[in-house]
C-alpha cells in the first residue's frame, strides 16, 4: 500500500540525465504534486550562471510540470570549481542587488516563480550590512521569488550563531513562504582557537526532527499560516513507515495548528 503523502519532493540533478531516477519521478507525478529542490543552481556565485545547467532544468520543469521548484540561497562554485557543499553569502547590498539579478533571470528562463530556501551555515561574514532573516525578505521582494522556509536550517543556524530563531520567522513576509522544510540535525563539538570545545549542530538529514524544531515549526505554521511542509531524510534512512510517520506529525500539527475554534457553550 502506498504511503498517503500530498506532495513528493525530488533533487533535479538527480533527474537531468534521464533513466530510473525521472522514471520514478514520472511515475509519482501521476498521483502526488511534485516539488523540484535543487541543489546545484549556485545563485549566490560570481560565476556565469551555468547555461547548462538551466537547459535541463527548465527541460526538466517542462516534462514533470511541478507544483513548486526550488533552490537555495548560497554560493557553491567559484572559478569553474565546485564546493560540493551550499556556502553561505555575506548579508550585503551588494549581494543582494546580485543575486535577485540572478534570480530574476532564471525565473524568467523557467517562465515561473521559483523559490528560495534559506541554507544552514557555520560560519558568519564581518561584512554583513544586514540580517540573514532581513536578506531573505529583501529578495524576495525584490525579485518577485518565493522563499522556502527550512526550520531546521533556521533553527541550526540560529543555535550556531546565536540569533533568536523566532525573530526570524517574524522577519518573513507569510505570503512570501509556498514551502517548507524539517529534518534532523546532528550535534558535533568542535576545538575553539583557546583550547575549549563548542557545540556546533549540522544539518545532516539523517534522524527524526528534533522536539525543538517542531517545536519552531509550531510557532512558523501559527504565524505563517499552513504551508506545504516536506520532511528531508538523506542518510541513515529507516524503514519506509518511520518516513511517513515524521510525514504525518507533521500534518497532524498543521491540521491542529489551524483548526476552527470551538464556538460551542
Amino acid at each position: 500500500m502506498r504511503p498517503r503523502v500530498a506532495l513528493v519532493e525530488a533533487t533535479s540533478e538527480n533527474c537531468f540525465g534521464g533513466g530510473r531516477h525521472l522514471d520514478a519521478l514520472l511515475e509519482v507525478r501521476r498521483e502526488h504534486a511534485v516539488s523540484l529542490h535543487g541543489v546545484g543552481l549556485s545563485i549566490g556565485s560570481t560565476d556565469p550562471l551555468d547555461e547548462r545547467h538551466l537547459v535541463r532544468l527548465a527541460a526538466l520543469v517542462e516534462r514533470v510540470e511541478p507544483a513548486l521548484v526550488s533552490d537555495h540561497l548560497c554560493w557553491s562554485s567559484v572559478g569553474g570549481i565546485y564546493a560540493n557543499d551550499l556556502l553561505p553569502l555575506p548579508y550585503t547590498e551588494e549581494a543582494l542587488a546580485h543575486v535577485a539579478e540572478r534570480v530574476e533571470r532564471v525565473q524568467e528562463r523557467l517562465g515561473r516563480r521559483i523559490l528560495v530556501e534559506n541554507v544552514s551555515s557555520y560560519l558568519e561574514y564581518s561584512a554583513s550590512e544586514m540580517s540573514e532573516c532581513e536578506f531573505l525578505a529583501a529578495l524576495a521582494q525584490r525579485a518577485g521569488c518565493g522563499v522556502l522556509l527550512d526550520v531546521n536550517n533556521v533553527y541550526v543556524s540560529a543555535a550556531n550563531h546565536g540569533f533568536d530563531a523566532r525573530t526570524y520567522l517574524h522577519a518573513i513576509a507569510p505570503e512570501s513562504v509556498h514551502e517548507v522544510h524539517l529534518a534532523g540535525y546532528s550535534v558535533n563539538l568542535v576545538r575553539r582557537d583557546d583550547g575549549s570545545d563548542a557545540q556546533i549542530l549540522i544539518d545532516t538529514h539523517s534522524r527524526p526532527v528534533s522536539e525543538p524544531v517542531w517545536q519552531l515549526y509550531r510557532d512558523a505554521i501559527r504565524l505563517l499560516g499552513p504551508k506545504p511542509t516536506i520532511v528531508e531524510w538523506d542518510a541513515d534512512l529507516p524503514p519506509l513507515a518511520g518516513l511517513v510517520a515524521e510525514a504525518d506529525k507533521a500534518e497532524r500539527w498543521l491540521r491542529e495548528a489551524h483548526a476552527p475554534n470551538d464556538a460551542s457553550g
